[in-house]
């Protein structure tokens, strides 16, 4: 019998992980689902910007599981801290011994800690460490991992879920409708890693893409955008909108002309018609 293709999802308790792990299962996958929160109630708030200490965040691994079964399809919750290597290689291992394979990776998740809202002035050089073990050594980890398979089955994709921050420049300081520097700067060389594998594994039957989400009102975003300076300045779409195109690069037989390339989701999700058309 052959067996259903599994996904591993990062970040995948809310926001973009969670819609991407719903999408997946809907699209027939197994779905693994990998981040910190496994119990609904137990997210707290770590961005450390005064206001927030203990705030509690909604979503986990638990309820994202659920939703992925209702499907019809299995799901896998594994632990995972970004900032944890270890964890990280970890879970990997953990979904590979369990289901034998990993058909797609979402690398979805990213640090929240310090030194993504700050200004240059309040950065420090452990901030700019942290960010960048969390939001690439941790991602290059995992393609590390799960790679190796994905050649020997001559298959396989890898969605890096990246960011407009990468290559443009803020429109205004952080917080006041702009971005941090540490944040930009991780993302920026992450957003580097698809190309160069589009480019190495060409002709293996591995395909890598940037997914460029846009401005995504997340449950986390809702909560934060008035303070960042973000609300009335862009256009939000909901998670589901990149997480269409996730399912869409996971499964269409046009997918791999994009190898390789920067995909902006909410234009990919409207010209395919992958979504319904949220537009106002």
């Amino acid at each position: 019998m052959s067996r259903a293709p599994v996904a591993l999802v990062t970040g995948a308790s809310r926001g973009i992980g969670k819609a991407s792990a719903v999408a997946l299962a809907a699209a027939g996958f197994d779905v693994a689902l990998a981040a910190r929160t496994l119990k609904e109630g137990t997210a707290l708030d770590d961005s450390g910007r005064p206001g927030t200490e203990g705030r509690r965040l909604p979503g986990s691994l638990e309820a994202t599981a659920g939703l992925v079964e209702a499907s019809g399809r299995r799901s896998l919750q594994v632990r995972m801290d970004l900032s944890d290597l270890a964890s990280v290689e970890a879970a990997a291992a953990t979904v590979l011994g369990a289901w034998g394979a990993v058909d797609v990776l979402v690398n979805n998740a990213v640090h929240t800690g310090p030194g993504s809202m700050e200004t240059f002035g309040e950065l420090t050089l452990d901030m700019v460490r942290q960010k960048l073990e969390a939001n690439v050594v941790a991602q290059l980890a995992l393609i590390k991992q799960v790679l190796p398979s994905m050649l020997d089955r001559g298959s396989g994709v890898i969605v890096n879920v990246t960011s407009a921050v990468a290559v443009s420049d803020p429109p205004a300081p952080a917080g006041r409708g702009g971005w941090g520097l540490g944040y930009a700067m991780s993302k920026a060389a992450f957003h580097r890693v698809a190309g160069v594998l589009a480019v190495e594994l060409a002709g293996t039957g591995v395909y890598a893409y940037n997914l460029e989400p846009g401005y995504v009102v997340t449950e986390r975003m809702a909560m934060d955008q008035a303070e960042l300076g973000f609300e009335g300045r862009y256009h939000g779409a909901p998670p589901s909108v990149p997480a269409a195109v996730v399912a869409w690069l996971a499964t269409s037989p046009d997918a791999p002309a994009l190898n390789g390339t920067t995909v902006q989701a909410q234009r990919e999700a409207l010209s395919r018609s992958l979504h319904p058309d949220l537009r106002r």
